[in-house]
């Protein structure tokens, strides 16, 4: 595919911080870790990689501010536009040698999210979209799966972890959903769960409590690959609620009628 000369940069930014994340990753018992709440876990590549990010986006466009996982909100002389940046989605996994979790770059212009890349250095996939211009993984085209009929399909979910509120509420929308279904996945990773419902891997996905730099680049790229993605009650207010429901057509539907009657 021929990128814009925006997703180039974005492309450059997450294969450095990338490479700085594989390195950490194959020596993940050095890592100096900081606890930074329950089952919440930081550590010096997490920083590190949202550093690299940081400075190399800036580099390229000065005037852009930025919402960060870990460096939090800076405000860009040019008023427009943002980077959304989560540095390494999936830190659990990374510190404990789980080789899912990925780096999460997301452009936002005037509220609207325009360009996103989801990288996974491990595994070498790179996610892209800007908006409509269409989805891709290493250059190939992305379509959501066709399955229409839930008892065919795999869903992706989060589980709430140790200090997150809800359990109760999210078991007993897990055993609607896995009523209805061929099965249930928990991978770690968001932004990786997301790119999996465009490539059609999950056939959807649902998560509560999430964070704006976790799913901005995901949803993008779910919907250039023909997907829907709405919050828990069917609107565009993902960021202010935190939760999230994708799948094709047919199966976003679904999958909100049944989280629905379960709460």
């Amino acid at each position: 595919m021929a990128r814009s000369a925006l997703l180039n940069v974005m492309v450059e930014a997450v294969r450095k911080a990338g490479r700085s994340l594989a390195r950490d990753f194959g020596e993940v018992e050095n890592l100096q870790v900081s606890i930074k709440g329950p089952g919440d876990f930081v550590s010096a590549a997490d920083r590190k990689s949202e550093e690299i990010l940081q400075q190399e986006l800036a580099r390229a466009r000065p005037g852009f501010g930025f919402l960060m996982e870990e460096g939090g909100t800076i405000e860009g002389t040019d008023g427009q536009h943002r980077w959304l940046i989560d540095p390494l989605d999936g830190t659990t996994n990374f510190l404990h040698g789980i080789p899912v979790f990925a780096i999460s770059v997301a452009l936002e212009r005037q509220g609207t999210i325009v360009a996103g890349v989801v990288y996974n250095p491990v595994m070498d996939e790179l996610y892209v979209a800007e908006r409509g211009g269409g989805a891709f993984v290493n250059d190939r085209r992305l379509r959501v799966s066709r399955r229409a009929n839930l008892h065919d399909c795999v869903i992706g979910t989060g589980v709430p972890t140790l200090g997150r509120p809800n359990h109760p509420a999210y078991l007993k929308e897990l055993e609607a959903v896995m009523a209805e279904t061929a099965g249930v996945r928990r991978v770690g990773a968001a932004a990786i769960d997301l790119c999996w419902v465009a490539a059609g891997r999950f056939d959807g996905f649902f998560e509560h409590d999430l964070n704006p730099w976790d799913v901005a680049a995901g949803m993008l790229i779910i919907r250039e690959a023909g997907g829907f993605v709405s919050d828990f009650d069917g609107r565009d207010k993902i960021f202010e609620t935190g939760g999230i429901v994708a799948g094709n057509e047919d199966v976003h539907r679904r999958l909100l009628a049944i989280l629905k009657n379960a709460r």
